[in-house]
């Protein structure tokens, strides 16, 4: 008599990761499964500003979480044992698949970069009329509005209130903030 071997169905899961180290438990599966796992792994790309000044930062879209598509039956076991990888999100006892729609959907956002990794750089943009808030410099907290988008690329003009005049002032985007508009 011959046994029938279950049906190999893979499906997208959701797999948890040891703290910040996402994209290295993502690597990690590439290596030990090949082609036979697909996995994604989407960060973010965005400016930051710092004591230093403004630069890039790279985090995850879904920190401590990563994606991966396989059969729960013949990968899960091997998943849960490699470098980086804590776990699997789970529901009781049920392991719940993302569905394929959004996952296509969501990598249709993303360009791949080095090494198969998804990341969405994320700019700043500011429109004419925008009420904003200095956060950095000598005049932290001063609010203003947008008058005009300046052609070099990251560079705005604002009408600044100072000193009882309003006076129109050249800033980088990355000092300002945005402010909420009331409802």
């Amino acid at each position: 008599m011959s046994e029938e071997l279950p049906e190999y169905n893979p499906q997208w899961y959701c797999l948890r990761t040891q703290t910040k180290r996402e994209h290295i438990a993502a690597t990690t599966v590439r290596h030990h499964f090949g082609s036979e796992i697909e996995v994604f792994c989407p960060r973010i790309k965005f400016k930051k500003p710092t004591r230093r000044g403004v630069i890039w930062w790279v985090e995850p879209l879904f920190p401590g979480y990563f994606l991966a598509k396989f059969d729960v039956p013949t990968h899960l076991r091997d998943l849960l044992h490699l470098n980086g990888v804590s776990g699997a999100v789970q529901f009781g006892r049920v392991l719940p698949p993302v569905s394929e729609k959004f996952v296509s959907e969501l990598r249709q956002e993303f360009t791949v970069e080095e090494q198969d990794e998804a990341i969405l750089t994320i700019e700043k943009k500011l429109g004419v009329g925008d009420e904003v808030e200095l956060v950095d410099g000598a005049f932290r907290g001063v609010g203003g509005v947008v008058v005009e988008v300046l052609p070099s690329k990251e560079r705005v003009q604002v009408l600044l209130e100072m000193m009882g005049e309003t006076r129109p002032v050249e800033l980088d985007i990355y000092s300002l903030l945005v402010r909420e508009k009331a409802s």
